[in-house]
């Protein structure tokens, strides 16, 4: 059994804390924040018996096994390093730390420690992305990826909600060195850097504001990004962020010489990509028809899915969480291999860097 506790107790710690609670065997022991209200409010509604707004007295006297950082990236850095100092295996939100001298710095830390750490870059562990890997590993691809297409759009919803969050520049997502794209990029950056292969990969990025935004007035905030990344073997992925792409995708394309898949997370909906043509017009019914069962299929496992209550918590969150939490009880490797999780923080460098360039964050970034 593995005592855990909670640093950080805003929105998606609640996330965190129900995994915690269908996880059989494992406890919530405690809750951190400076602000206690929120730590007791957590605490009182998964079980935990204590919480603390101090984070040095909740490790000397919990003693937790595990710590879930989910607190503003900026903080990721020292709150971990402080928690992997007193023994604990750490769970960072994403962006792990928000760059990559600090991600390199708190790996080392952990090797050396002999503790674990990983990235909550969940979506890589929902039902579909699972799917994905098992075809993936069984040859459907019928070799190494050739190219990737991700679409990550974010629904910044009605205009007067909008602007209160543009207009309140005390929020922490304005001191990040990306801002609103280092924030919800890593779950496209980790999902590539998955299949790239070496460590020397260009990355081009162009980063606008869109007009949306513009109309509120602001015109520093970056809300639309393009990128395309080239890794040693010459596999490409295209990066697509926007937050007024209608419908706001989010999909996963990834094409091998023989093969495609499209992971729709959304609709958790996993679709094979035959590279089979056909002839004469046997092309321009067979396929659709094929598609449609895929579809039909899909409805069916989801429905089942819901009447089973696997929609109820974060299905990817708690698989990354088991899987974690299995490495550290058989000391095996982490769900998320070390090397891409700081492959992922050296492309979003990069991105920022691009993106940026006017700004000092991204002057320093370039140097």
């Amino acid at each position: 059994m593995l005592k855990v506790s909670i640093v950080g107790c805003g929105k998606i710690a609640e996330a965190h804390a129900e995994v915690i609670k269908n996880i059989p065997g494992d406890v919530l022991a405690a809750t951190c924040d400076r602000e206690i209200l929120m730590a007791r409010q957590i605490a009182e509604r998964y079980g935990a018996k204590k919480f603390y707004n101090d984070l040095s007295l909740m490790l000397a006297e919990v003693k937790p096994d595990v710590v879930h950082i989910t607190t503003p990236p900026q903080s990721h850095y020292e709150i971990a390093r402080m928690c992997l100092e007193a023994g604990c295996h750490v769970f960072v939100e994403k962006p792990f730390t928000i760059n990559t001298v600090e991600a390199e710095e708190l790996m080392a830390l952990a090797i050396s420690r002999k503790l674990k750490v990983t990235i909550g870059t969940d979506e890589q562990f929902s039902p579909v992305a699972l799917e994905m890997r098992k075809l993936l590993a069984d040859g459907w691809l019928g070799g190494h990826p050739l190219h990737i297409d991700v679409y990550y759009c974010y629904d910044m919803g009605d205009e007067r909600f909008a602007r209160i969050f543009i207009k309140d520049k005390s929020h922490w997502l304005w001191s990040l060195p990306g801002q609103l794209i280092q924030n919800i990029m890593p779950h496209s950056v980790i999902k590539v850097a998955e299949f790239l292969e070496g460590t020397q990969i260009s990355v081009i990025a162009r980063g606008f504001t869109s007009d949306f935004v513009k109309r509120m007035g602001e015109t520093h905030l970056k809300d639309e990004l393009r990128a395309i990344l080239i890794d040693e073997k010459q596999m490409t992925a295209y990066l697509t962020f926007s937050t007024q792409v209608r419908p706001p995708l989010r999909q996963f394309l990834i094409l091998g010489p023989k093969n495609g898949l499209l992971v729709d997370q959304d609709h958790q909906a996993l679709i094979k990509i035959p590279g089979q043509k056909y002839k004469s017009y046997l092309e321009k019914t067979w396929p659709l028809y094929q598609l449609s069962r895929q579809y039909r299929k899909n409805l069916v496992k989801n429905t089942k899915l819901f009447f089973r209550k696997q929609f109820q918590v974060k299905r990817g969150l708690y698989n990354l969480v088991q899987l974690f939490y299995k490495s550290i009880e058989t000391d095996s490797q982490p769900p998320i291999p070390y090397d891409q999780i700081i492959l992922g923080s050296r492309i979003m460098d990069s991105i920022i860097s691009q993106i940026y360039a006017d700004s000092e964050e991204g002057k320093e970034k370039a140097q």
